[in-house]
């Protein structure tokens, strides 16, 4: 089966090292890894959804919830940080807002929906605030409360807050407040795809709307973003 965390492909091993080079602590490290991930990886979709290979993430500069959390743990484990990837059943309202019409429609109830968990200090740790790039967290955020909404636009808010930002000690986070079911850790994101448990697989004809309709979703979430520039 091929890996999506590949850690081994020589550009996650260049960027991983790029990145980390001249930190010696595993914190340091993780939060360099995880800057680059939520900034310099903006958030939005690909017409290939979930199946896209961590080197494939860096070269497009794009990622949703499922493929930035690939990249995060190709990107540890090629610095030796111990990661694993959780995944979890997630409400669709996540993606209300971006997704609208029969965009929204096509989305299953329940969407399956991942985040990161590294091993620091002896502790696992888990990570989801690298989901939306700090603009885009930003904006969503702003959006929100102008619509009284506490999920949508790939945030869910847990007693009015949610954080786009590190903190290993004392975690917040950017969509947990949305989970539903636990569907455990995995190694990789292919072994999780492979299974009966991914529900994020749609038949042909929703497949065939769906990239149709996906330029019109990051036309959304572009929008969105750069009105926290305004």
């Amino acid at each position: 089966m091929t890996r999506l965390a590949d850690a081994d492909d020589p550009l996650v091993r260049e960027t991983a090292m790029r990145l980390t080079g001249g930190e010696a602590s595993a914190r340091g490290k993780v939060l360099r890894l995880f800057l680059y991930v939520r900034d310099e990886i903006k958030f939005g979709f690909t017409e290939e959804g979930d199946f896209v290979t961590a080197s494939s993430v860096i070269r497009r500069g794009v990622g949703q919830c499922n493929t930035k959390a690939t990249l995060l743990l190709a990107l540890c484990k090629a610095a030796g940080i111990p990661a694993r990837i959780h995944f979890a059943l997630i409400r669709k309202e996540i993606q209300h807002g971006f997704f609208t019409g029969i965009a929204y429609w096509l989305l299953p109830p329940q969407i399956s929906h991942s985040w990161i968990e590294v091993e620091v200090d002896g502790t696992w740790r888990r990570i989801d605030t690298f989901i939306n790039d700090r603009p885009l967290f930003e904006a969503a955020k702003a959006e929100l409360a102008l619509r009284g909404w506490t999920t949508g636009f790939s945030v869910a808010l847990e007693n009015g807050k949610a954080s786009c930002d590190l903190d290993l000690d004392n975690p917040a986070f950017q969509q947990m407040a949305a989970v539903t079911t636990d569907h455990g850790m995995w190694d990789d994101p292919a072994d999780y795809y492979a299974s009966t448990l991914y529900c994020n697989r749609p038949g042909a004809l929703r497949m065939w709307l769906y990239r149709r309709l996906v330029r019109g979703v990051e036309a959304r979430v572009e929008k969105l973003r750069s009105s926290s520039n305004r």
